[in-house]
């Protein structure tokens, strides 16, 4: 059996292939500099029990974010050598995943926009180049959580306009004392920001939340994008809900710059299984 894994920080999609065909698991999203090996091994044994026979595994790809250097692998690696104890397990960062996904064997631009941002060029073999990623509190741009702010930021610096400041506070009781507590007193901050993605497709045609989104998405596409070496002539690629559901906006971005629009995709699981197989 070969396990193909794509994760998130909210989520990872799960992929078991063998000659009966294919399974599909969802768990929660796990990322190595948030989570310890015992977290991700405990999550992974309550929801593979009894449901998934991991002996049967014969090799694990897993790309996942903040898996960017041998010792966040390692946890990672550890943890799933713990469950699939028969299988060799590679471990990559959710870029090459995204770029595979994507560019599959030719080069191009791979970007991620969904509950974080990130951003690579791909040569068609590896990923050969990547603007710093700062996360959440000082980058992530274009990404779910750096919509919420925008649009948190909005409403307390009295800048949204009345209708949408009614629509939030309906979508959002409490006001600020519980935004800002589910802000800075829970464990998870950025997966509440990035809910907020939510109320801003639900009113998608408000010419205000066009805006917030347009801004958002060409700073990043301004401060990552950009700066990689023929930018210009490599098509861009989008991986993520923020890209998949957004798209028509990130469209104008790059047609204003004169780049080229590769495709949009909301999981990069079932490519990424095509790569594999």
């Amino acid at each position: 059996m070969i396990v193909v894994v794509d994760s998130g920080s909210t989520k990872a999609d799960w992929k078991m292939i063998n000659s009966a065909g294919t399974r599909t698991i969802s768990t929660m999203g796990f990322n190595p500099v948030f989570h310890t090996e015992n977290k991700i091994y405990q999550e992974l044994q309550e929801a593979f029990d009894g449901g998934v026979d991991a002996n049967e595994a014969t090799q694990v790809y897993y790309y996942g974010a903040g898996c960017w250097d041998e010792n966040l692998k390692g946890i990672v690696n550890n943890a799933l050598s713990r469950i699939f104890f028969n299988a060799n397990i590679a471990v990559e960062h959710d870029l090459l995943g995204a770029a595979r996904a994507t560019c599959g064997n030719e080069p191009g631009i791979a970007c991620i926009l969904g509950t974080g941002s990130n951003s690579c060029l791909y040569d068609g073999v590896d990923v050969t180049d990547n603007v710093t990623n700062l996360g959440y509190l000082l980058g992530d741009e274009g990404s779910g959580t750096h919509l919420g702010k925008s649009l948190i930021r909005s409403y307390f610096y009295r800048e949204l306009p009345q209708h949408l400041r009614k629509e939030l506070e309906k979508a959002y009781p409490g006001g600020k004392q519980a935004m800002l507590s589910q802000i800075y007193g829970k464990g998870t901050p950025n997966v509440y920001l990035a809910s907020f993605t939510k109320f801003m497709s639900q009113n998608i045609e408000h010419p205000y939340i066009q805006r917030l989104l347009f801004n958002s998405f060409a700073e990043f596409i301004d401060r990552h994008v950009r700066k990689y070496p023929n930018h210009l002539s490599l098509p861009i690629h989008f991986i993520g809900s923020v890209a998949y559901y957004f798209q028509d906006i990130i469209r104008v971005v790059l047609e204003e710059r004169a780049m080229r629009t590769g495709i949009f995709i909301q999981k990069p699981i079932d490519n990424l299984v095509t790569y594999h197989t």
